[in-house]
């Protein structure tokens, strides 16, 4: 810690500083109170007055990025707009690899996340959209509002012995042709996905299917 940080008085954004490099550093699980005072150099108790607990802790860290998620400029399209919100969103929270925890473990929303989806549902509004359609919206965005998502997609183990593997892959290959039919001819795919390039194919399906349903006077109620 340099001189000037330590000799700066503990406040709240200092501990949340501390917090967030801690968290960078060993992830959300491992940031405790008691860490985030050893890298301020002092007690843990001296974290209390700036903090009630570690759960408050952890919403400050969130409601510092969200805070940080870019409004859209104003000239854009209602779906410009919203994919340009929350495309910032996933820059943000891509920075901090604890940022997916924090957002999955809270139970309460804060002000600051409550005005972030209200900025999303304004967004849709002003496009036009109904209530119903904005409603189901959001739900179908999910995770994704927050620029993030959790595919889960596994494969098997390959042997790493050749006449195992291919006995494997034969196997394999009789009882799930179309898995290994995508696996083998579609482009990229036997390769590491690329992350920011699905998330992006994904959002864009979300919201032309909003703006078709939109189109066509979309209602839930039969």
């Amino acid at each position: 810690m340099s001189s000037a940080a330590a000799r700066r008085p503990l406040d709240r954004e200092r501990v949340l500083d501390a917090a967030a490099a801690v968290a960078d550093q060993v992830g959300l699980e491992a940031t405790s109170m008691r860490r985030v005072a050893d890298a301020l150099g002092v007690t843990a108790m001296a974290l209390y007055k700036h903090v009630a607990n570690r759960e408050e802790l952890i919403d400050g860290l969130l409601d510092r990025l969200v805070a940080g998620i870019a409004v859209p400029a104003a000239d854009l399209t209602w779906q410009e707009a919203l994919r340009a919100r929350i495309g910032s969103a996933r820059a943000v929270m891509g920075a901090h690899p604890w940022a997916q925890a924090a957002i999955e473990t809270r139970t309460t929303a804060s002000p600051t996340v409550l005005a972030y989806m209200d900025s999303l549902m304004a967004i849709m509004f002003d496009g036009g959209l109904s209530a119903d359609l904005v409603h189901h919206a959001m739900h179908a965005l999910s995770t994704r509002m927050w620029g993030i998502t959790r595919d889960v997609l596994p494969t098997p183990a390959v042997p790493e012995d050749p006449e195992l593997r291919a006995r494997a892959l034969s196997a394999f290959t009789a009882a799930y042709p179309a898995i290994v039919r995508m696996a083998t001819t579609a482009p990229h795919a036997g390769a590491e996905c690329d992350d920011d390039a699905e998330f992006a194919f994904a959002l864009d399906l979300l919201i032309d299917g909003f703006a078709r349903l939109h189109d066509q006077g979309w209602s839930s109620v039969p």
